[in-house]
């Protein structure tokens, strides 16, 4: 029996099947996963009303994504449920590796203290998604959320979108200025509109098995290569609220799926794992590792994000991190485009960065199986001798991948960013790194920040005569120090100054991203970047 008490969401007849005259809506989205469901949050704290359309009544069956990391939190957290998931979650940030019965190294993936988030947190999709769904809740002028509302067609055209959805009162239609297509690696809309992944399927196969227990194990990630319970394959085991577990094996590709996920088969190789038969299952599933994506993200009106834009293998929590962050770089930009502050263009970039983003995961996947799973002498050989050499030699580890973990993806040298001039800190392109604050209260710098553009100045003077509408931010350490017209934030520890550079400015872009970093300011440079920024340049 799953842990997690399933309860459906109620299904409300559509106004368009009660009688309500057709409208054409500003945005539509088209499922009600964590990546729509943030799209839908996103939407309507930029002011833009959004359909939410999903096909199912529940949250995600089974724990899938549970592994989020720190920049994905960041995002959450400006969304209004990254600090619920915190206090719910499992938090971690080291992980061990082991060769046989001998552990290779450990690594630390947030050695620096001074930040709000944790490098990662374990906690189930389905809560994820129960937190999203209450939030939203909060908009009722903005979300509309219709469960049992499966789209059926797609017709899409250059200035809009019309979508044919069935509900259990009838069929009706909807019409859209854009249409955000969030439903996942099977994508119905991408399938209605014809289009296909390119990519790799690799000839691997992994068991997931949540098991339900009582046990003293540390919240950290352990990860086996050819591990004495699952000879010749690879392990991971990874602690979940609610004392659930998960258990990742590596089965082969000649693994029957339907076989392998069946009670019988899954429970004695849990038992060599564990040691013991002290358990429940919860949730069980076979995946093929696959990184593959669609060649553009954007057609038309018609945008992809997450799993139906792109799909890897699970192994460095790079799928449902990565979808956040698809959502995290469209919606500022779809607001400034829907509400006529910016040109239809700047969607554009979307593709751009967000492909680059992909193309990053979808790399350091493929590496990571190639490394977990070898096919040749020559793999095997290269692995087994990088494992050996780890223990003592600090470039070996470097070589060691049992997943590369997320991080958040730089935008550097891409079209909105301008390039950096003279001065130290961070890149544009980079997204901003946290640091305590001090606003007549502790805080962190990342609440200041997210939803529009700003302007911060780290121990340098705010310049005058700058756009309309961008918040102008003041840090320093000297706590007797004010700036006019402007939020002064006090670097209570020097971290600011630090990880940024004194007497530097930014132009910080509404996802937190980087836009462009002077030293000193200049009005007229920060305005020429925020144009570019915007897609004005």
């Amino acid at each position: 029996m799953p842990r997690y008490a399933y309860k459906p969401f109620p299904y409300v007849t559509p106004p368009e099947l009660r009688g309500a005259n057709a409208q054409r809506h500003p945005v539509v989205i088209v499922g009600a996963g964590p990546v729509g469901l943030a799209a839908a949050i996103d939407c309507a704290l930029h002011g833009v009303p959004c359909v939410v359309l999903d096909d199912n009544d529940v949250v995600s069956l089974g724990s899938r994504a549970i592994c989020w990391s720190k920049r994905t939190l960041e995002i959450f957290d400006r969304l209004g449920v990254g600090e619920r998931m915190v206090e719910k979650g499992v938090t971690w940030k080291v992980g061990r590796l082991f060769h046989c019965d001998r552990e290779v190294w450990n690594f630390d993936l947030l050695p620096e203290a001074g930040h709000k988030m944790p490098a990662f947190i374990n906690l189930q999709q389905y809560y994820v998604e129960q937190y999203l769904v209450e939030r939203a809740a909060g908009f009722p002028e903005l979300i509309d959320l219709r469960w049992k509302n499966k789209v059926v067609g797609v017709d899409a055209r250059p200035d809009s979108a019309t979508v044919s959805i069935e509900t259990p009162d009838g069929t009706y239609s909807l019409e859209t200025e854009w249409l955000i297509a969030c439903d996942g690696a099977r994508s119905p809309v991408r399938t209605m509109m014809g289009l296909e992944f390119e990519g790799r399927v690799f000839e691997e196969r992994f068991l997931i098995a949540d098991v339900e227990m009582k046990a003293d194990f540390p919240s950290e990630r352990w990860f086996w290569f050819e591990p004495p319970f699952h000879q010749g394959q690879s392990a991971l085991l990874h602690k979940q609220p609610d004392d659930i577990y998960r258990i990742d094996l590596q089965l082969g590709w000649d693994a029957d799926p339907e076989e392998e996920k069946k009670p019988e088969n899954v429970v004695p190789r849990i038992e060599r794992v564990l040691g013991h038969s002290n358990f429940e299952l919860d949730w069980v599933s076979v995946y093929a590792f696959q990184c593959r994506r669609l060649e553009r993200f954007v057609h038309g009106r018609v945008v992809f994000a997450g799993d139906s834009a792109h799909i890897v293998s699970p192994f460095g929590a790079r799928g449902g991190n990565g979808g956040i962050q698809d959502v995290d770089n469209l919606m500022w930009k779809l607001a400034l485009v829907v509400n006529g502050h910016a040109p239809e263009s700047l969607i554009a970039s979307y593709d751009e960065e967000r492909i680059h983003g992909a193309d990053d995961n979808i790399r350091n996947s493929a590496r990571a199986t190639s490394f977990m799973t070898p096919k040749t002498d020559m793999e095997r050989l290269f692995r087994d001798s990088v494992l050996d050499l780890a223990g003592e030699h600090e470039f070996a580890r470097k070589l060691v991948n049992s997943g590369r973990l997320s991080k958040p993806c730089s935008l550097a040298g891409m079209s909105l960013q301008t390039p950096a001039g003279e001065g130290a800190g961070v890149e544009p392109g980079a997204a901003m790194p946290d640091a305590p604050v001090a606003n007549g209260r502790s805080s962190w710098l990342l609440d200041q920040f997210g939803g529009g553009f700003a302007v911060m100045a780290v121990e340098a003077d705010l310049p005058e005569g700058l756009p309309a509408g961008v918040e102008r931010v003041f840090v320093t350490g000297d706590r007797s120090r004010r700036a006019n017209d402007a939020t002064t934030l006090t670097d209570i520890e020097g971290q600011v100054a630090a990880r940024y550079g004194a007497c530097m400015t930014y132009l910080i872009r509404p996802d937190q991203h980087v836009a462009a970093r002077f030293r000193g300011s200049a009005a007229a440079d920060i305005t020429a970047a925020y144009h570019r920024a915007n897609g004005r340049a």
